[in-house]
Formats: structure tokens, C-alpha cells, sequence
């Protein structure tokens, strides 16, 4: 059987990526391809408690806990569920991945890219997308757009301005580095628009099949 494929979705808060995840499942489902949607952090039930903590505005995290947080509740869902479903052909859309703590932790927290991509090697085990889709979109619009939901902000949404600022150049400086796994999206389009764009990007890997 051959080995299924995993899709990543990144960007900023408020790029529209979970948004765009539903919407992409269900256009992969016309086209045939049955797609497991899953979160970071969660996806599984331990994962699920350690997004309650890095997220819980009334707790103060340090920085280094934070990144080991994250690894954690990866680990925790690679090896109960991302590796058994493509050990078993299925194709997996996570929203969020080892870039997302590339670029909020190691740029944002300035924890650095290097040091917490050895953190999420051994995290996941070395296990890396086919293909992310990055969700490209200014701090500040994204911002307005996570405001504009109505609902409280987490503990990273209610961090400053030059935070994101900072995650979204390392997010680019990451893209730059694997052109042929990243595919940036302008996020500012519509919803179909970018819907449109992403589908595009990942007609390699539907035609491979």
C-alpha cells in the first residue's frame, strides 16, 4: 500500500486557515479524495489538554516551556495518529506543523529557528509535509481579522504587533528556503480565490496518484 500524504496549512492568526481547511476537505471529497482533517496543537486527547494550557490567557508560560509544549502535543499526535494514517494510504490535512513553532517560537519568542527545529526532529521523528500551503497575509489585517470573530483572545493572540511582525518574516524566510514544498497564498483574496489557489498547488500530488 502506498504511503499517504500530509498537507499542512500555515500562516498568521486570522489568514482564514481553518476556514480554508473545511473548505478544502470538502472540494478534495468532490474530487474523490477522502482527507482526515486534524489540528495543532490537538488532534488527540492529550494534545487536545496541552492546547488548553499554551493557550489559557490567565497562565504565564516561559518561553522555552512553551516551545516544549508544542513539541509535545506534536509528538503525541504523530505517533497516535498521523503516522498510522499514512502508514495506511490515508491523506492527512493538519492545520498547523512544525513551521508554526519555526515561526512563533523560534522567531517570535526568539528562541531560534535552528534550535527549535532540533527540538520538533525528535518531536516528530523527522517526519515532514508533502506539501504546506502558506497562507500569506500583514500582521496587522490579520490581527483585525482574529478581532473581528468576536471571540476572546487566547494568550498568543494577545501578544504585540511586532511579535507577529517577526513570525510572519520567518514565515516568508522559511518558504524561501523550500520552494518546491511551500505554496504561498495571498490570503487577502477571497475565500474562493484562495481556495482556487491551493487546489492548484496541490494538483501535483492529485496527479500523482
Amino acid at each position: 500500500m502506498d504511503r499517504g500524504r500530509l498537507i499542512t496549512v500555515e500562516g498568521l492568526d486570522g489568514a482564514g486557515k481553518t476556514t480554508l481547511a473545511r473548505a478544502l476537505v470538502a472540494a478534495l471529497h468532490e474530487r474523490g479524495r477522502e482527507v482526515e482533517l486534524l489540528r495543532e496543537p490537538g488532534g488527540v486527547a492529550l494534545s487536545e489538554r496541552i492546547r488548553a494550557l499554551v493557550k489559557d490567557p490567565g497562565l504565564e508560560v516561559h518561553p522555552r516551556a512553551e516551545a516544549l509544549l508544542y513539541a509535545a502535543a506534536r509528538a503525541q499526535l504523530v505517533a497516535q495518529q498521523l503516522e498510522p494514517l499514512l502508514a495506511a494510504g490515508r491523506w492527512v490535512l493538519l492545520d498547523r506543523f512544525v513551521d508554526s513553532s519555526l515561526a512563533y517560537q523560534g522567531a517570535g519568542r526568539a528562541l531560534g529557528v535552528e534550535e527549535i527545529r532540533s527540538l520538533n526532529r525528535f518531536a516528530t521523528g523527522g517526519l515532514a509535509p508533502d506539501r504546506t500551503l502558506l497562507l500569506r497575509i500583514d500582521a496587522r489585517a490579520g490581527l483585525d481579522r482574529a478581532g473581528a470573530r468576536g471571540e476572546a483572545a487566547d494568550r498568543l493572540e494577545r501578544e504585540e504587533l511586532a511579535f507577529f511582525v517577526a513570525i510572519g518574516i520567518a514565515y516568508d524566510d522559511l518558504a524561501a528556503e523550500e520552494p518546491g514544498r511551500f505554496a504561498v497564498i495571498d490570503a487577502a483574496q477571497s475565500p474562493a480565490a484562495v481556495l482556487a489557489a491551493c487546489l492548484a498547488a496541490l494538483e501535483p500530488l492529485l496527479a500523482a496518484e
